[in-house]
C-alpha cells in the first residue's frame, strides 16, 4: 500500500510540473506579394527573391555588411588571386576571363550534383534573346563559357567592369530538368518551365529548403532539403503566407496565424510603428534603412508625360517632405535621384525640387496646359490633363500616398485616375509588357553601387523581340544616359566612377526618367523567440542565410 501511495504522489507531482518546452521546428511568415513566377531568371519581383532565398543559392551575393561574398562558389574571383585575368577579346577589345569553382557537395533536391553543366545551360539560355532572361546585358557581354571540369567554369566577357567578380543573377539551373524544355521552344520556355509547371519537383532546388507545396496567390510551403550539405536549418518547415492587404496581414500576426512579417515586403513603416506602440514588447521590431527607392515610373510616350516640363511640374506639386513626416514619422528621407545617400556614389549636391505649387503651375502653362472650367488643365486640342495612376493593390501605405498625391496634383490642375492591380499582375503583366498608361508607384531595390542600366538604358526597354526582358518599363531614352550606364561599370577607378555617377544623377534630377519620392526603410517584425535573421538593406534578401535562423 505504501508503494502505491508513493507512486500516486509521484504522478501528482509530475502532473503539476510544467511541461518541457517543445522545440520549435516550424515558422510561418507573412508577406504582401505572391511570386508571378518561380523561375530565378524570369522577371524581377521581391516576393520571388524572398521565397527563392530559402530554396536556391546563387554563386555570389552581397551580405549584411554590403560586401560581396561567395555562396556556392569556393573562392571569390579577383585579379590578385588569378581567378580573374585581363585579356584581349577575339575582336580586339579589352576583356576579362573570370573563373568560378562550385563548392564540393552541392546537390539538387533529387540528389543530382550541381555542376558546370547547370551553369552552361543557364548561360546558353541567357544568351538567346528569345528566352527573355534578365539582365540581358550580362549575357550579351559573356560571349563564351568554358567548362574546365565538372565543378569549374570560366566565363569570358567582352569588357572589363569593376563588378567583374559579381555573378549577379547568373546562377545554375538544373540542366537535367530544364534543358529539353528550353530547346523545344526558347520563346515559349517562360510558360513551360518546370519552375512553374512542377514547382514542387525537388530537382529544382539546391538550397537548405525545397518547395513542397504551393497554393497560387496564397501560400508557399518549404521543408528541409535532405540533400543540402551546409549548416542544417533548425526549422523543419517554413510556410510563407501571402496577404496582400496590410491591415489583414497585421490582424493575422496578432491572431498568431503568422509568426513574423518579412521586412522586405511586409507592413508599411507607419503601420509597424503604430503596431509597436500598441503591443509593447510582444514582438521585436527593426526599422532597416536601405537601398529601396520608392518612385513613380513614367510612361514616356504619354501625350503629356513625354514633356519634361510636365514631369517637373508633377514633382514640384508633390510635397514629399510633408508626406514623409506625416505618414512615415520622418523615417523615410526624400529622394532627389535614384541613388541613396547610403550608397558611396551618392552626390549630396544633386539638384532638388522642393514643393512649389506656383512654379508647378507656371511650368504647366508654359507646356501648353491651361486651366479648364472644372479646374483641370487642357491643351489646345481640348484634351484634359488626366493621368492614370497605378500601384500595388492592398498596400495601405501606397494607397494612402496615392490619395494624398491625387489631392495635391489637383491643386495644380492635374487629374490622377487611380487604378490598382494585385502585385503579381502589375509586375508580371502590366509593367513588364509596358501596358500601364501613365504613372506606376513601386520600389526598386538595388545592390551597393548598382548601375541602373536595366531601368535607364534604351536597349533595356521591354519589347516582344527580346521576350519582354529589361526593366525600362517607361520607355525612357537619353543618348548620354545610355553611354553612362554602359561605361560607368567599365571604370575601375572609384574616383573616376564618382565623377560619372555625379553626371548620371544630374541628368536624372533634371530629366526625371522616373519621379523620385523617398528612400524606404523596411519594418521587420519578429517573434521574441526568433534569432539569426540579418536584414541586408539591399537587393540580396535575408532568406539567403536562412539556415542561420534559430528559435531560442
Amino acid at each position: 500500500m505504501r508503494h502505491q501511495v508513493l507512486c500516486y504522489a509521484a504522478l501528482l507531482l509530475a502532473a503539476a510540473a510544467p511541461a518541457a518546452a517543445q522545440p520549435r521546428d516550424a515558422l510561418t511568415i507573412g508577406i504582401t506579394q505572391y511570386p508571378s513566377t518561380f523561375h530565378p531568371n524570369i522577371e524581377n519581383m521581391a516576393a520571388k527573391s524572398y521565397v527563392l532565398g530559402f530554396a536556391r543559392r546563387p554563386l555570389t551575393a552581397y551580405g549584411a555588411d554590403w560586401r560581396l561574398t561567395c555562396l556556392t562558389c569556393e573562392t571569390l574571383p579577383s585579379l590578385e588571386n588569378g581567378l580573374a585575368v585581363r585579356e584581349t577579346t577575339p575582336d580586339g577589345k579589352p576583356g576579362i576571363r573570370v573563373t568560378y569553382r562550385l563548392r564540393e557537395g552541392l546537390r539538387w533536391g533529387d540528389g543530382t550534383p550541381v555542376s558546370a553543366e547547370d551553369l552552361r545551360f543557364a548561360w546558353e539560355a541567357g544568351r538567346d534573346a528569345a528566352t527573355g532572361f534578365g539582365p540581358a546585358e550580362y549575357y550579351r557581354s559573356a560571349y563564351e563559357l568554358i567548362v574546365e571540369d565538372p565543378r569549374t567554369v570560366t566565363i569570358r566577357f567582352d569588357r572589363v567592369t569593376f563588378e567583374y567578380a559579381s555573378a549577379g543573377d547568373f546562377q545554375p539551373l538544373p540542366a537535367h530538368i530544364e534543358r529539353t524544355r528550353w530547346q523545344a521552344d526558347p520563346r515559349a520556355y517562360r510558360t513551360r518551365t518546370a519552375y512553374d509547371t512542377e514547382t514542387t519537383n525537388p530537382a529544382l532546388w539546391n538550397g537548405p529548403f525545397r518547395i513542397t507545396a504551393v497554393q497560387p496567390g496564397a501560400s508557399v510551403t518549404l521543408e528541409r532539403n535532405p540533400t543540402w550539405n551546409g549548416a542544417t536549418p533548425q526549422f523543419r518547415r517554413i510556410t510563407i503566407r501571402t496577404v496582400e492587404n496590410t491591415p489583414a496581414l497585421e490582424a493575422q500576426l496578432l491572431a498568431g496565424q503568422v509568426d513574423m512579417v518579412a521586412g522586405e515586403l511586409g507592413l508599411p513603416i507607419e503601420q509597424a510603428i503604430a503596431l509597436e506602440r500598441r503591443t509593447g514588447n510582444r514582438f521585436r521590431f527593426l526599422y532597416q534603412p536601405g537601398l529601396i527607392y520608392e518612385h513613380m515610373d513614367v510612361r514616356h510616350d504619354h501625350p503629356a508625360l513625354s514633356d519634361r516640363r510636365v514631369r517637373q511640374a508633377l514633382l514640384l506639386a508633390t510635397d514629399r517632405a510633408q508626406i514623409t513626416e506625416r505618414l512615415f514619422a520622418g523615417r523615410q528621407p526624400v529622394a532627389h535621384s535614384s541613388v541613396n545617400p547610403l550608397d558611396p556614389m551618392h552626390d549630396p549636391d544633386v539638384r532638388q525640387w522642393p514643393f512649389d505649387l506656383a512654379r508647378a503651375r507656371a511650368l504647366l502653362d508654359e507646356a501648353g496646359w491651361t486651366p479648364g472650367p472644372d479646374g483641370i488643365r487642357r491643351n489646345a486640342s481640348g484634351d484634359r490633363l488626366s493621368i492614370e495612376f497605378m500601384t500595388t493593390a492592398g498596400n495601405r501605405s501606397r494607397e494612402a500616398v496615392q490619395q494624398v498625391l491625387q489631392g495635391m496634383w489637383r491643386q495644380a490642375g492635374i487629374d490622377a485616375r487611380i487604378r490598382n492591380e494585385p502585385p503579381r499582375v502589375l509586375f508580371a503583366e502590366t509593367l513588364s509588357r509596358r501596358r500601364f498608361q501613365g504613372l506606376a508607384l513601386f520600389a526598386w531595390i538595388s545592390a551597393p553601387e548598382s548601375v541602373p542600366r536595366s531601368a535607364l538604358n534604351s536597349d533595356d526597354i521591354p519589347r516582344e523581340a527580346t521576350n519582354w526582358s529589361g526593366q525600362n518599363y517607361g520607355g525612357y531614352r537619353n543618348p548620354e544616359m545610355d553611354v553612362l550606364t554602359q561605361t560607368i561599370p567599365e571604370q575601375l577607378d572609384p574616383a573616376e566612377r564618382r565623377v560619372m555617377w555625379r553626371r548620371l544623377q544630374a541628368i536624372y534630377a533634371e530629366d526625371l526618367p522616373a519621379i523620385p519620392l523617398w528612400f524606404r526603410a523596411d519594418a521587420h517584425v519578429w517573434p521574441q523567440w526568433l534569432e539569426g535573421v540579418r536584414p541586408t538593406g539591399h537587393l540580396n534578401v535575408s532568406t539567403l542565410w536562412a539556415e542561420e535562423w534559430r528559435a531560442r
